[in-house]
């Protein structure tokens, strides 16, 4: 039996952190090569949303105090660096990756640990860390509407990328890393997720499958 190949018609799209302040140019922790990838991101955002199958959105959300914010910035934040802070234009999905009808985000709810919807089967969710299935509802989310197969795309691999791959793996998820719609990826890292069972692919494959 074939235990990683994914089952698309049972896939949901994730992406994760393409938020205005990780994006645009000369915003206040621009992740680099993130913009150019947003014409790939927004082709399957559409594919997705023509069949009808799942799509959540991952973000950060930094308050101002720092009371939430990771050690490795924490400090930054405390002495006034400011970025994702809640209900902030700077921690909205950036503009190209928006459903039709977008709404603000609403950072109470989020912070709160629900699932806010944007769209038909559309949501956005909060992560306080790396992994998006830290210290969330992720895992049963996905399990209760019968998903097996988590198909990531987004902002910065080498971190929350990479973190909610592994962790998508450990929960016996299939993973699929659409490494041409995904930041800051780098052969070794492509090597080191299919090692551990990811079906790494481009955009053109991920719309070959889906037709």
């Amino acid at each position: 039996m074939n235990y990683i190949s994914p089952n698309w018609n049972t896939s949901v799209l994730i992406t994760i952190d393409t938020q205005n302040d990780f994006t645009l140019p000369n915003a206040p922790a621009q992740i680099k090569g993130t913009i150019e990838v947003l014409p790939k991101m927004r082709s399957l955002l559409e594919k997705y949303r023509e069949k009808g199958l799942p799509i959540v959105h991952v973000i950060r959300l930094y308050k101002e105090d720092g009371s939430n914010v990771d050690i490795c910035r924490k400090k930054m934040v405390e002495e006034g660096a400011k970025f994702v802070a809640p209900n902030s234009d700077g921690a909205e999905l950036v503009s190209e990756i928006r459903p039709l009808n977008y709404n603000s985000l609403d950072a109470d709810k989020l912070l709160n640990g629900e699932f806010q919807s944007i769209g038909e089967n559309e949501w956005v969710m909060y992560k306080s860390r790396w992994g998006a299935f830290y210290k969330t509802d992720l895992e049963g989310f996905l399990k209760q509407r019968n998903i097996d197969t988590i198909v990531f795309t987004g902002c910065n691999f080498p971190n929350c990328p990479r973190t909610s791959i592994y962790e998508a793996s450990e929960r016996d998820f299939r993973v699929v890393m659409v490494a041409d719609s995904m930041s800051q990826v780098y052969e070794k890292g492509i090597q080191e997720m299919k090692n551990i069972g990811v079906y790494v692919c481009n955009l053109n494959d991920v719309m070959s499958s889906l037709k």
